[in-house]
This record gives C-alpha cells, sequence and structure tokens, in this order.
C-alpha cells in the first residue's frame, strides 16, 4: 500500500497529519465520521448493514486518505480513493451510478476517482481541506495516474435554489465537449430559481482553483439529497507551483 508522509500544518491549532488508512479499524473510523456528517448532519438516507456506518459496495476496493488529530488519535477527516485497476475490479467506478461516462471511457485506465469527502465540524479549515488535497496530489504523484474524477455535492435543503445559482456561476468552468457527462437523474434547472447569492462550497473551489473542469449538468441525488456535479481534473491542468505547494506540506 503506498506511504503518504505525514503532515504537520504550521501555526494550526491542531496536530494534524494526512495518510492512507492502514487498518480495518481505520477505514472503520473515517465510515463512522462519514455517517455523522451524512446522516446525523445533513440528513442522508443510508443503505448502511452497520448502526452508525456509512459503508457501502464500493468501500471493499477503495484506499482510505485520512486526516488525524495526533493529540486525540481521532480521524477528523476523510476522502477515499477508487484506483483504475479497482475500478475494474467493482465493475465501475461509483460515479457511474449518477452519470453517463460514456465519453470519457477512453480515460479510465489514466483515472483515480475520489468521493465520500468529510470533514468533522470542528476541523472545518483551509488548512484541513488543504492537508487532505496534499494527500490526493501527492497520491496522484506517485502513482502516475493522469486523471481525477469525483462528485462534488451541494445540499438542497432549500429546494435546489444553491445549486442552481452556483451551477449557473461556475458555468465558465465546463469542460470541452468531449469530456461532457450526463446525468442519470438531471436536476431540473428549468424549473429552479436560481439563488444569486449562494456561496460555492469550499471542496468545488478547491477543484477550480487547482483546474478542474466541470463535465455537465448537475445530477440530483435523492438519498443524500444532493445536487452532484461531476469534475475532472487533469493533473497536466495542475499548475507546477500549486502542486509543489501541496507537496512541501509534509515539511513540519
Amino acid at each position: 500500500m503506498l506511504h503518504l508522509a505525514q503532515d504537520t500544518p504550521r501555526k494550526a491549532r491542531h496536530q494534524l497529519h494526512v495518510g492512507l488508512a492502514h487498518s480495518s479499524s481505520e477505514i472503520l473510523e473515517a465510515q463512522r465520521l462519514r455517517y455523522r456528517v451524512f446522516a446525523d448532519e445533513l440528513g442522508a438516507r443510508l443503505q448502511n448493514k452497520i448502526p452508525g456506518v456509512d459503508q457501502d459496495y464500493y468501500d471493499r476496493y477503495c484506499e482510505h486518505l485520512v486526516v488525524r488529530d495526533e493529540a486525540n488519535r481521532k480521524i477528523i477527516g476523510t476522502y477515499r480513493i477508487l484506483s483504475p485497476e479497482a475500478a475494474r475490479r467493482a465493475g465501475s467506478y461509483y460515479s457511474e451510478t449518477e452519470f453517463n461516462l460514456e465519453r470519457l471511457k477512453h480515460l479510465r485506465d489514466r483515472t483515480v476517482e475520489v468521493g465520500r469527502s468529510c470533514i468533522h465540524p470542528d476541523y472545518r479549515t483551509g488548512g484541513t481541506i488543504a492537508l487532505l488535497w496534499s494527500g490526493l496530489v501527492r497520491y496522484m504523484l506517485q502513482t502516475h495516474h493522469e486523471y481525477l474524477i469525483g462528485c462534488a455535492s451541494i445540499g438542497m435543503a432549500d429546494g435546489g435554489h444553491a445549486a442552481a445559482g452556483i451551477f449557473s456561476r461556475i458555468e465558465a468552468h465546463m469542460a470541452p465537449i468531449e469530456y461532457r457527462v450526463f446525468p442519470n437523474c438531471p436536476l431540473p434547472l428549468n424549473r429552479i430559481e436560481a439563488s444569486k447569492d449562494a456561496e460555492v462550497p469550499p471542496l468545488i473551489k478547491g477543484y477550480l482553483r487547482a483546474g478542474a473542469y466541470v463535465c455537465g449538468d448537475p445530477a440530483w441525488d435523492p438519498d443524500f439529497n444532493t445536487a452532484d456535479l461531476l469534475m475532472l481534473l487533469p493533473m497536466s491542468r495542475i499548475d507546477a507551483r500549486y502542486a509543489r505547494h501541496f507537496v512541501e506540506r509534509q515539511v513540519a
């Protein structure tokens, strides 16, 4: 299993490091954090077999990136990573449950999928998000995969007005036509009034700053009650200084 070096952010209130989970107990702790955020906090309807644990079919094929607070040894952030080799064993990418990825099929052997990103509410800072990104960037550089895809979610507690407004604001980042995907359950944008002052979520901001494309219209995920955007980040689009910023975060 790939080893990712520890990260300790300077001038931080917490002593944090990021790396891949190396045991079933660490993965289970990350899945409990996911349940707390997605089910308890955001009201998602999860098909969980173990009470208090967010666990699905794809988890067994994924590597799990975790941020841990060294002071209390708790996992406070997580992202799961599905390599192209693991996606073949699983039979598909998770995002294929929401989108038709036919136009990306020629990239499959070089594409890593990420998802289920969440952070404990006490640690939702730019520094924690940057740690997760540093782990993802180093994973991509060390495994030599060329593309990163993932579903970025926007909550729909307001009926989708924020999602429609955010999508209209980021359409300038739309992918070239050859990279477009099509939602299986489209969000009916033509029937939703777009909010003019909705804040773009930090995760989507992070993708766009790194050079990611928005691959098409949002899908509606009824179980999570979110509008999901498929993001595509070619590693060739990441500015060298931007990538170096994340890689160098391993220095305490």
